[in-house]
């Protein structure tokens, strides 16, 4: 299970987001970042620090 805190991107967003897959949180941060933060253009870069600051948790039993 991979999962993202927008804070660590934007400073004092509280929002969350996991997936099984990495390509599923990217979209869903993204679609968050438009919608929210009013990102019109989404560059590689940021899809890069979004990558680098996803975690990987375990699914709880």
């Amino acid at each position: 299970m991979k999962t993202f805190h927008c804070g660590s991107l934007v400073p004092g967003c509280d929002w969350h987001t996991r997936a099984e897959s990495e390509a599923e949180v990217v979209s869903r941060t993204i679609d968050h970042l438009r919608q929210t933060h009013g990102e019109t253009i989404i560059r590689p870069s940021m899809v890069e620090q979004i990558k680098a600051r996803m975690s990987d948790q375990e699914n709880a039993a």
